[in-house]
């Protein structure tokens, strides 16, 4: 069979076999199609349960939640905010719209998450807080992280963005910092097209991130704005996508988790050659995107295997670039964990539209192509 006849595996695709039409339709019909609607409220409330917080705040995306988070929390020009290096660009990108510094530090072999002990050398007079990312799916050491905010005074946000239905303890991710904040893009476990969320626990900045999503209008006075804020609101039918996903989040997460398995199983046999990442102990990750890395090579040896997969019809890309080798964060400092593991690393398709067998094809290409030098 040609390259052209082989159906591709595509890396990632939204779930969207629920009440999604018939929602978005009746915000058409009804003409909630702006940031007011039944919609909104509704998806903030089902959100917050399956993060175990008291308040949800809807975003239209997953980098407005990001610097909404820290604006509310008062990061300004002076501050440091420490993240980790191997993340998506807009966990740094966010502290620099504050006019404040993001210190890169190195994160741990295999899931990429913040090394707490690199955290917490990192920490000095200027230190705000710390970023922790759940990185595509794994939980990070949020129990450490947060004994070491409290030790020096820091603000601990979440960046759950890739982890919806993840826990640490029985407790889900993004109910353990003083904010966090997930995405919904198309790829995400939860999608609304584009979106995003805030949640917190503490009732005050939760006050101060609805003031600030909504343009600094005074809720008590309208068209009164007794700060200068944002347009960051989500639209009555983002949140109707959101809503319809929620009400099947148990049912898309037990499919990507046998897919998950179906992949473990594959993977074993492939050990020679790859290795794949475990959660850590007394935390239960998410399967977003199948990682896995190459034992031996570097990132020349990474792309190689990436055009063999493509050639034979699997879609796939690199995990991210660590932070400090681009253009904008550029640093001299020492990232050997992110360095070495980055470049060997590989994100293999998993969603709800896969197969078993196409994880099997998946599987087996991977073989084929990583075995062949």
């Amino acid at each position: 069979m040609s390259t052209v006849d082989v159906q591709r595996v595509a890396l990632a695709q939204p779930d969207l076999e629920g009440n999604e039409l018939k929602y978005v339709t009746e915000c058409l019909e009804t003409g909630w199609i702006s940031s007011i609607g039944r919609f909104i409220s509704q998806f903030e409330m089902d959100f917050s349960r399956l993060a175990g917080t008291t308040h949800a705040v809807a975003t239209n995306n997953g980098t407005t939640a990001l610097h909404l988070a820290l604006a509310a929390l008062g990061v300004g020009p002076g501050d440091e905010v420490i993240v980790p290096t191997v993340t998506y660009v807009a966990t740094a990108n966010a502290v620099l719209y504050c006019g404040a510094t993001p210190v890169l530090v190195d994160v741990m072999p295999g899931t990429l998450n913040i090394d707490p002990v690199a955290f917490e050398a990192a920490v000095t007079e200027r230190t705000r807080g710390v970023i922790s990312v759940h990185l595509y799916g794994i939980p990070a050491d949020v129990v450490a992280i947060g004994d070491i905010c409290e030790r020096h005074g820091l603000f601990h946000v979440e960046d759950a963005a890739e982890s919806h239905g993840a826990t640490v303890g029985g407790r889900p991710v993004g109910s353990f910092g003083d904010a966090a904040i997930f995405s919904f893009f198309g790829n995400k476990i939860v999608t609304t097209g584009e979106g995003g969320v805030v949640t917190s626990n503490n009732d005050e900045l939760t006050d101060r991130l609805r003031l600030l999503r909504g343009q600094g209008m005074d809720p008590s006075r309208r068209y009164w704005f007794p700060v200068v804020g944002y347009n960051y609101r989500m639209t009555n039918i983002q949140a109707a996508i959101g809503v319809a996903q929620l009400e099947r989040f148990d049912e898309m997460l037990g499919k990507r988790r046998a897919i998950e398995d179906r992949y473990r199983a594959g993977l074993a046999d492939l050990g020679e050659f790859v290795e794949v990442p475990e959660a850590p102990d007394g935390s239960r990750s998410v399967p977003w995107l199948q990682n896995v890395f190459l034992r031996d090579g570097d990132a020349a040896r990474r792309d190689a295997v990436m055009t063999g997969l493509s050639a034979k019809g699997v879609d796939s890309r690199p995990v991210f670039y660590p932070m400090h080798v681009l253009p904008a964060f550029l640093s001299d400092a020492a990232f050997p964990v992110a360095d070495d593991w980055s470049a060997r690393g590989i994100s293999l398709p998993l969603h709800t539209g896969l197969s078993l067998a196409d994880v099997d094809r998946v599987c087996e290409t991977l073989g084929a192509v990583a075995s062949t030098r």
